[in-house]
């Protein structure tokens, strides 16, 4: 049985913000200077007595409710940490911030500051998918099934919209336009929670049949039967495209190929020909060098979602991902979403951490433990995984970020899967 789980309500208090720019997992502010000073917003998150996660301020002495730290460390007990010993706490810490910014209605926020208390559909995807494979298939189930009501409530001509108010009503918080790739992240969470689910997770899948099948027509919907591109649709950088990118593209192929058990057990028809559409679309129109954008150069991020574990492994993709992320690299050390992403000299954690996770996946192991060890070396005081890190390896803007910590997380469990979580 699950743990007893108390009463989550949003979350209250907050810091300043110095600069509000683009979302968590968006574009950051264009009057941004080369070498942005960026403030750290928080620490982190703390529960006090009543339950409630509160952001902790850069430098304060916080000590945990000790009644809500021993509920989550059964919550640990009865799930599993992930990793090498020497990542230990860097994975405990990413799990303990999971469960506070996961709500009781399964509201999975992507992070605790003013602006990202609100649920992605992608962000939460990687929730769902890290909590399934460190053993709380349970509390996964109730962030996809909160997806799903979005679904059913609040969707434009089928799509996600970019992100969902979090209390329950499908509201958003603005006008922002929907994000196709959300259809394609959902599939791919759903599939991870139901390889790891136990017992039990039939019954359970039931309640994401809507979410699935209506995702997956989406996505037939809107691709281009002869070219297997989808429209131009904003992505992760969160700004508008004129031209269809990989960013949109990738995770759509990603949902697809990883819908197939789900589609067997819900005694749905397979949708191998969506894959292979899909599949002739990406190689056909990004193939060999995968770029960003239809018909650029630059390369960013989404090259990384052809790999595994979101895909099998290709020569000529993994070419492209080893370029992206030499045209990536930061002064820091960490990653930036994109070649033609303005130099600033700021790294972001999500993007480096996929680099970890894919390098994991694909049996490069020293190559992961370099990403994590230096994701390990630039978290907060408190011990969070921030969302950027400025040139001179000051952790910056909000801490913790769910997709960080999620994709952390995930790829400790990759570690795992290639025999390297038992080294010191």
């Amino acid at each position: 049985m699950p743990l007893a789980r108390r009463r989550r309500r949003l979350l209250v208090g907050s810091t300043a913000l110095l600069t509000v720019g683009f979302l968590a997992t968006g574009a950051s502010s264009p009057a941004e200077p080369a070498h942005a000073r960026i403030a750290l917003y928080s620490d982190g998150v703390a529960l006090d007595a009543d339950g409630v996660p509160r952001l902790v301020e850069v430098g304060a002495d916080v000590v945990d409710d000790p009644v809500q730290r021993a509920r989550q460390d059964a919550w640990l007990a009865a799930g599993r940490v992930p990793g090498p010993e020497r990542y230990r706490d860097m994975a405990e810490q990413a799990l303990r911030d999971l469960d506070a910014l996961v709500l009781d209605d399964g509201a999975a926020l992507a992070a605790g500051s003013p602006y990202w208390r609100y649920v992605w559909p992608r962000d939460a995807s990687f929730t769902a998918a890290a909590l399934a494979r460190t053993g709380h298939a349970d509390d996964a189930h109730r962030v996809l099934t909160y997806l799903a009501r979005m679904h059913e409530r609040s969707t434009v001509d089928g799509v996600l919209q970019a992100r969902y108010l979090p209390d329950g009503s499908g509201g958003t918080p603005d006008a922002r336009a929907p994000q196709l790739d959300g259809n394609g992240w959902v599939l791919w969470g759903v599939a991870q929670w139901y390889a790891a689910a136990g017992p039990g997770r039939d019954a359970q899948l039931e309640e994401l049949r809507g979410l699935v099948t209506g995702s997956l027509a989406t996505i037939r919907a809107h691709v281009d039967p002869v070219t297997g591109l989808p429209p131009a649709f904003p992505d992760y950088w969160e700004v508008r495209e004129s031209r269809p990118t990989l960013g949109t593209a990738a995770p759509l192929l990603a949902g697809a190929r990883a819908a197939g058990p789900v589609l067997a057990a819900l005694g749905e028809p397979p949708v191998g020909d969506l894959v292979a559409l899909l599949e002739r679309g990406v190689e056909g129109n990004f193939a060999p060098h995968y770029p960003r954008r239809l018909g650029g150069r630059a390369q960013d991020t989404a090259v990384a979602w052809l790999m595994p574990p979101f895909g099998a492994a290709d020569d000529q993709v993994t070419s492209a991902w080893r370029d992206a992320a030499a045209g990536m690299a930061r002064p820091a050390g960490g990653l930036a979403p994109g070649e033609d992403w303005k130099n600033d000299g700021v790294s972001w954690t999500p993007e480096t951490a996929m680099w970890a996770l894919t390098a994991a996946a694909s049996g490069e192991v020293e190559l992961a433990e370099d990403r994590l060890d230096w994701l390990d070396r630039h978290r907060t005081d408190r011990g969070s995984l921030p969302e950027k890190v400025l040139h001179d390896g000051s952790p910056a803007a909000v801490a913790p970020l769910a997709w960080t910590a999620s994709t952390v997380l995930l790829a400790l469990d990759e570690l795992d899967r290639q025999g390297a979580g038992s080294g010191p």
